[in-house]
């Protein structure tokens, strides 16, 4: 499995404009609805879900980036996009510094083992200091993408 096989290219939001929390989930979440991974109805459910799943222990596991994601009944296919956030935002990390790079993914609730996997992945690119230093410098969706096809082949 590759990031590009679930990461929605549309969906990629170069510059956040929330500066908090729940604000930056839903920002991600509707640039899914409106790139038609998700159904726009759903949106608001999975926000909540979301963000209860931050409430119980934060998915910013610290070096900046955190990883909010979710398995859930209105997720027909496994979808994902990146947000970088330049100016930084609280998402209670371990390191209790602010989090730039936010990957969030989405996966329906009955294909845990494919939640897992992109999971390793997305967790396995954003473990190397040189992914993590390209994407918080990324200001454009073609920066992001093309961070992607890299990441993809192995560089």
């Amino acid at each position: 499995m590759k990031l590009r096989d679930f990461i929605v290219t549309e969906a990629i939001c170069p510059q956040i404009s929330a500066d908090h929390r729940d604000g930056a989930i839903r920002e991600l979440v509707n640039a899914l609805a409106q790139a038609g991974a998700i159904e726009a109805e759903a949106v608001d459910e999975i926000v909540t879900a979301l963000v209860k799943r931050e409430q119980n222990g934060s998915t910013g596991f610290g070096k900046g980036v955190a990883v909010p994601h979710v398995k859930h009944a209105k997720v027909k296919k496994m979808a994902g996009t990146i947000g970088c956030a330049p100016s930084g935002i609280d998402f209670s990390a371990l390191d209790h510094q602010p989090v730039y790079s936010i990957v969030l993914l989405l996966s329906p609730d009955n294909q845990p083992q494919q939640h897992l996997q992109a999971m390793n992945i997305i967790f396995s690119n954003l473990q190397r200091d040189m992914f993590r230093r390209f994407l918080r410098q990324s200001d454009t969706q073609q920066k992001v993408i093309d961070l992607i096809d890299e990441a993809d082949q192995g560089k």
